[in-house]
């Protein structure tokens, strides 16, 4: 073996661990119970390697006949004595280890959560969520493992193994090195197999990525895969990211039932190469059959050590793959942060767009562009325009959810980006336009909005919301539980829930981005008609397309390819803003036409 060949391996070892530091700080709070649990286990090692010497002295005093039958009593009752003490040592570092395994577990997980609910909706457009879900799931167990199983292989290989072969060696140089000598083509295959079982582990966590995130969507799509009869099609999406998967695995496989045998054929072979000459030496008396014997039970406990690293090139491939993969996730920086050192907020609701110009990753031109606006504090405001005139990204950039290019935000007159984002979102309410509803009962989706401790309003906020009644009528009333995403809900009552959400919090800015979209324009009304007198002093800004709720606002901002192209009172915007005379007379017929509907069902 070149000089070469083990600098290589050394230095994969080192790439190996070093993958494995932001786990570091975790052994580092946990050191006590990781010491106590490193320390038994190296007591039972000490015991198990006492064991092959009092077979050996019983041995021998047996063959020079030395002994008689009841003083075989002394060594019987010695080795069980040494094996009481490694099952209680045994149980003392399985319980220290395997538990400071699941701390890590623990800590890494609540730390890569914490860090997703930082970074940016940008991350999550180009990040897959079954990706992140694997990551979250199945890289961290492959962590713990190596943090648990991992460490009691890397010790056991380590100092059960030097310690066997220093006793053998003590026995017989001669012998030992004989033993040894399939050791040089067991660190020439590892050489090679490590890099294949690294890239195999990688490619494994990659697929099961791929096939986590088809089965979340087959199951969250189920109601359409169903509409359009396309199960087939979803069936064939599967079983391609299951092959991708399994073919990963058996890729991976070939490498494991290569490596594992063959340290099975080193130490088997070391064993049979220790019979022959070993036997030749007790025949010769070089060593005695005591001798004899503990040398093939320290050669039979170097089997372990040698499965043991085995074991430790698998589980710690396996965790430096996961590791590398919750580190890119880490490693993201959140396009969105709160300053070095926020400014105080500032009075009030008021909101003013200076010169904002917004661009989305992988767009041409911007979304939004050199917006000049000022809102009032206590002002309503209306937006509306054509779709993709820029509607919801001006109301994103108000709470931060994403970042002016070019331009700024204030609000109550301070710059949004100097703000403590916690601040700020806390004085925002905001209901999207895509709404989510919790697999959780009615009360608690409505007080998810709340600051903690607020329990009281919210049968106010159903009510203002208009959706009390219907929540009541519900087989447990406000503690019904709903299904996965509100499915059980219809989709007026999943935004009516969320309107009442952003209402408990009373909050001096109100957001509704297209909010009532999914009800009738009566029903519209008489929800905007109750938030308004709610909110008579404070800041509400709606995207609407109805002319009766349009028509509510101090002011109108009509959109268009991202600029402002009208903005005044309704009846300065129809006679002077021909968009907004277009979309508002194509809405009243739309309006007219429902009434008439209505009319004709009842």
């Amino acid at each position: 073996m070149t000089n070469k060949t083990y600098l290589s391996i050394f230095g994969h070892l080192l790439k190996t661990v070093d993958a494995y530091r932001p786990v570091f700080p975790f052994f580092a709070a946990n050191a006590v119970r990781v010491g106590a649990g490193v320390a038994s286990l190296l007591i039972v090692d000490g015991l198990q390697l006492l064991i092959p010497q009092v077979i050996k002295k019983a041995i021998d005093l047996l063959v020079a006949g030395k002994i008689d039958p009841g003083r075989l009593v002394s060594p019987a009752v010695t080795i069980a004595g040494i094996a009481f003490l490694i099952a209680v040592f045994r149980y003392i570092w399985r319980y220290f280890i395997f538990g400071h395994s699941r701390v890590v577990e623990k800590g890494l997980r609540n730390r890569f959560y914490n860090h997703l609910q930082n970074l940016s909706p940008s991350f999550y457009r180009r990040m897959r969520t079954g990706d992140v879900m694997a990551r979250a799931i199945n890289d961290i167990n492959a962590v713990r493992m190596a943090a648990g199983m991992g460490l009691v292989a890397l010790v056991d290989g380590i100092v059960l193994g030097l310690a066997a072969v220093g006793f053998m060696i003590s026995i017989s140089p001669a012998l030992t090195l004989i033993s040894l000598a399939p050791a040089p083509l067991v660190v020439f295959g590892t050489r090679i197999l490590t890099r294949r079982m690294s890239a195999g582990f990688e490619s494994v966590q990659r697929c099961f990525s791929g096939l986590t995130e088809t089965v979340r969507e087959a199951f969250s799509g189920i109601r359409v895969t169903k509409a359009y009869d396309r199960r087939g099609w979803q069936e064939k999406r599967l079983r391609r990211e299951a092959s991708l998967y399994l073919d990963a695995n058996m890729t991976l496989a070939r490498s494991l039932a290569i490596f594992i045998p063959m340290m099975a054929v080193a130490a088997n072979a070391g064993l049979a190469a220790v019979i022959w000459f070993g036997g030749r030496l007790t025949i010769l008396g070089t060593i005695t059959t005591g001798d004899f014997v503990a040398f093939i039970s320290y050669l039979t406990l170097l089997t372990w050590p040698l499965m043991a690293m085995g074991w430790v090139f698998n589980l710690m491939q396996r965790g430096a793959a996961s590791m590398r993969r919750i580190t890119g996730v880490l490693e993201e920086v959140p396009d969105i942060a709160d300053p070095p050192a926020p400014a105080a907020m500032g009075e009030g609701g008021g909101i003013e767009f200076r010169g904002v110009t917004v661009v989305y990753p992988g767009e041409r031109g911007p979304a939004i562009q050199d917006i000049d606006l000022k809102i009032e504090d206590g002002e309503t405001v209306a937006l509306v325009g054509r779709v993709g005139s820029g509607k919801t990204t001006l109301m994103s950039v108000v709470p931060r959810l994403m970042d002016a290019a070019a331009g700024s935000v204030h609000f109550g007159g301070v710059d949004v980006r100097s703000l403590h984002l916690a601040e700020l979102r806390g004085r925002i309410g905001f209901v999207p336009q895509d709404v989510f509803v919790f697999s959780d009962t009615v009360r608690n989706n409505v007080l998810f909005g709340a600051p903690a401790g607020v329990e009281d309003g919210v049968e106010s906020a159903l009510k203002d919301a208009g959706i009390l009644e219907e929540m009541m009528s519900l087989e447990h009333g406000l503690d019904t539980m709903l299904g996965e995403r509100g499915l059980s809900l219809s989709g007026g009552q999943r935004q009516r829930l969320t309107i009442a959400r952003a209402l408990l919090r009373n909050p001096p800015v109100l957001l509704l981005d297209d909010a009532l979209s999914m009800v009738d324009s009566v029903t519209e009304a008489g929800i905007i008609d109750r938030i308004l007198f709610r909110r008579a002093f404070s800041t509400t800004v709606m995207v609407s397309h109805r002319p009766s709720s349009i028509r509510r606002a101090d002011k109108i901002v009509v959109l268009d390819a991202g600029r402002v192209a009208g903005l005044g009172a309704h009846e300065e915007l129809v006679q002077s803003c021909g968009i907004y005379k277009e979309l508002y007379e194509r809405e009243r017929l739309r309006e007219e036409l429902e009434e008439i509907e209505d009319s004709n069902a009842r």
